[in-house]
């Protein structure tokens, strides 16, 4: 919990190369104000985010039974999902093409995500600054 006790922000990532979720929750670990919980298929995020309700979506582009860009209109349809800010995440170089595919989500990180970056842009998202 964040020290002056606002609830923590909700960060669900959707990934299924287990260390990739590591280093993205180690990159997490210890900064104040964040809560992650990890998916590893696109089911399995939308029966957390169902539970859950968190405040940012980091989907990767390709999941054992979807894709991120498949996966993100239906989380949002979920109860009180629908203006959750989201950013597709790839090891993938993501050309021209695959940005359009994209383009409902509010980044693109690619794997492995540094620190900084991730940290910078989550402080950049819309309404996570004034929380």
């Amino acid at each position: 919990m964040a020290a002056d006790s606002t609830p923590p922000r909700r960060v669900l990532y959707v990934e299924d190369d287990r260390v990739a979720a590591l280093l993205f929750t180690e990159a997490l670990r210890g900064v104040p104000g964040f809560e992650v919980e990890v998916a590893e298929t696109g089911a399995e995020a939308l029966q957390l985010a169902a539970n859950w309700q968190p405040d940012l979506l980091v989907l990767d582009a390709h999941l054992p039974d979807t894709s991120g860009p498949t996966l993100l209109p239906r989380l949002r349809a979920l109860p009180g999902m629908a203006g959750t800010p989201a950013v597709i995440c790839s090891a993938d170089v993501m050309p021209d093409t695959d940005r359009r595919t994209a383009a409902d989500f509010a980044g693109y990180w690619q794997k492995p995500v540094q620190r900084d970056r991730l940290l910078a842009d989550l402080q950049a998202l819309s309404g996570w600054t004034d929380r």
